[in-house]
């Protein structure tokens, strides 16, 4: 890394652990861990009336005239709004997309709300909207509706974004964390840390001597690829906010299961490593936006790695663990050394505004 006359204070990407029963909003309720999950469990839903784990899931899957659809929303705050490897907008798209693909359907429709800064600059909106329909074309979708607001100045960083979309499943797909069994593979589709790495180098004017760029990418085709192996794959997940360890660990407590990760095997690239050993951090818990993780039935996972690493998005590919009977609901890492360790359900966010 190159020297800086400011050095930031990594103290500043960690998000405190509040006391539980703080009554305001911290930002490590936005963070996609366990302060995320009681906030909806015991704040939204009692006033919502709906069940606890529809909230958890990336989908909703919903029928409608005799069709299996599935519907996401998602918010986007990012800061800073441009980064390396993306923007704003194609976080807008590919993460509403990939929502929708991990329940297995094909995305099809998006709606678009806009919430923009009094002052802004029209050539920032432009630049945004420009990269949202970009991303929109490569993904194979259709933005048809939308909504745009202003707020005062001050109110905010200037460009929010809400996207919600429907996609629709095949026959035969049933992807939800209840069907992981003991003996299920555990597959990453690439290197993980990439996006959160990247927004934390531009956000806080962090040089490193190997260019980190963001994996945003929409992973409908990958998906694809794999059910054309089997459609009965288990469960998908895209580890975003709360990274690999909180995907993990809400499949784990979902399923039963408990879930055995080798260490060695988890792929992250040698700049990230190194930016997160300098930083304190765990690349387990930084967040992605163009990687999957997959829990494969045993017999079909030869086929179902071979056809990953054949498709752009996947080439990386990599068999990290499986689902076992021991310690139900708790995900353990078998370390270089030969030791285990506990991976935890993350907090709060280790660098908050990340999507």
């Amino acid at each position: 890394m190159s020297d800086t006359t400011a050095r930031p204070d990594p103290l500043s990407w960690t998000c405190p652990a509040p006391v539980r029963d703080r009554p305001r909003v911290v930002m490590g309720h936005g963070g996609g861990g366990a302060m995320s999950a009681e906030l909806i469990e015991q704040v939204v839903l009692p006033g919502l009336g709906g069940p606890v784990r529809a909230a958890l899931t990336d989908s909703a899957v919903v029928e409608l005239g005799g069709a299996r659809l599935a519907f996401s929303t998602d918010s986007f705050v990012v800061r800073p709004l441009f980064f390396p490897g993306g923007s704003i907008g194609d976080l807008a798209v590919n993460g509403t997309v990939n929502d929708l693909a991990m329940s297995g359907a094909r995305a099809a429709f998006l709606s678009c709300g806009l919430i923009l800064e009094e002052g802004v600059e029209l050539d920032t909106v432009s630049r945004v909207a420009e990269a949202l329909g970009a991303a929109a074309r490569a993904a194979g979708v259709r933005v048809v509706t939308g909504d745009t607001k202003v707020v005062e100045s001050g109110h905010g960083d200037g460009v929010y974004i809400n996207t919600s979309g429907i996609g629709l499943i095949p026959p035969g797909v049933d992807l939800r964390p209840e069907r992981v069994t003991p003996g299920d593979v555990v597959m990453v589709s690439g290197a993980i840390g990439v996006h959160g790495v990247a927004i934390m180098s531009e956000r806080e004017n962090l040089r490193f001597e190997t260019g980190i760029e963001s994996d945003c990418a929409a992973l409908g085709g990958l998906v694809d690829a794999m059910l054309s192996v089997t459609p009965d794959l288990h469960v998908l997940r895209d580890p975003t906010r709360g990274g690999l360890a909180a995907s993990l660990n809400e499949i784990a407590a979902a399923s039963g299961c408990g879930v055995v990760v080798r260490e060695r095997s988890v792929p992250v690239p040698q700049p990230v490593a190194g930016a997160c050993a300098m930083l304190g951090l765990d690349p387990m818990y930084v967040a992605n936006e163009g990687k999957l993780v997959a829990f494969v039935p045993r017999e079909h996972a030869d086929a179902v790695l071979a056809a990953m690493r054949a498709h752009p998005l996947g080439r990386e590919a990599a068999v990290i663990g499986e689902a076992v009977t021991d310690h139900p609901g708790m995900v353990v890492a078998r370390t270089g050394l030969g030791g285990t360790r506990v991976v935890d359900m993350p907090m709060g966010e280790q660098l908050p505004r990340i999507c």
